[in-house]
């Protein structure tokens, strides 16, 4: 792989981070000038699937979405529902940072489920790492402490378990459906249950909220896609480490929109979460590399 191609795909993972944690912010904003959840997640899916069939049909991917797994894309959508859930709950209940810190998580958990879910095996390597990330939550969410409010760390470490369990379906679901198609069919089968929970909600806003709340759908929908596409230029080992940069666009919009820094027991625990995470998939990189190394070539 050229190194043309591997720089393009860290970039455009660099990009989707950064757009992920503008969409946060939006997110909290919209919150602040009297967003309900369920209305913030119904536009982020509403107005984000313009811009994804845009994309498909740019790309020539549009017949992609044909797919004879319905049931597959239902079930990755519950799935969805759940997460995206969990992931703008600990938006409006924490600072920018700590929501983003929690979120960091997900390898750890992405390790356990692998264990105990699929059976994977799990060396002294890998479970040391999950026990240091678990230092980093306790760091940060500083239980029977001054932390992070208990509702907000159960929400956020809910965001992070939710990330691990779709990252699980979503490998199981690519074997045979294209990233454009699954992106589709949760944009697609989320709306009509998210509308419900808009109308059962509905709030009146001003011109400036409503501006706010598509600009969530459209941002989120962009960052998506740039997500997408940075698979098709580099590996996926190369690229996962880049994700760690929202803690920085996390921390500068907490300090310029809402006058919020990360505390200091955050700058304490999210290294060890981010070291965590980063040492899991180098070691996930380096057993796929040894394996695929010792398969026999067919002539």
């Amino acid at each position: 792989m050229s190194t043309d191609r591997i720089l393009t795909g860290i970039g455009l993972r660099l990009l989707a981070v950064a757009l992920l944690g503008t969409m946060a912010a939006l997110v909290k904003l919209a919150e602040a000038r009297g967003a309900a959840l369920g209305e913030t997640m119904f536009f982020r899916q509403l107005c984000a699937l313009p811009i994804v069939l845009g994309w498909l049909t740019a790309t020539g991917n549009l017949k992609s979405v044909r797919t004879k797994r319905f049931s597959a894309h239902l079930g990755r959508t519950a799935a969805g529902l759940l997460g995206m859930t969990a992931t703008f709950g600990s938006i409006h209940l924490l600072p920018l940072a700590e929501a983003t810190s929690f979120q960091f998580a997900a390898p750890i958990f992405a390790t356990l489920l692998g264990a105990l879910w699929l059976r994977e095996p799990t060396g002294v390597h890998r479970w040391s790492a999950v026990l240091m990330g678990f230092a980093g939550i306790l760091i940060i969410a500083q239980p029977g402490g001054h932390g992070v409010p208990l509702t907000g760390a159960a929400v956020g470490l809910a965001a992070a378990f939710m990330i691990a369990v779709i990252s699980i379906l979503l490998r199981q679901i690519g074997r045979t459906e294209s990233a454009g198609a699954t992106v589709f069919w949760f944009s697609l089968l989320s709306v009509p249950p998210l509308g419900v929970a808009w109308l059962l909600d509905f709030r009146a806003h001003d011109a400036a909220t409503w501006a706010l709340l598509a600009a969530v759908g459209a941002v989120g929908g962009a960052g998506q896609i740039a997500l997408t596409a940075a698979l098709r230029h580099a590996p996926v080992s190369v690229v996962v480490p880049m994700d760690y940069s929202a803690l920085i666009w996390a921390t500068l919009f907490g300090w310029l929109l809402f006058d919020q820094l990360p505390s200091d027991t955050t700058w304490i625990g999210a290294p060890l979460l981010i070291g965590s995470g980063l040492y899991i998939a180098l070691r996930e990189h380096r057993l796929r590399k040894a394996a695929s190394a010792a398969k026999p070539l067919i002539p």
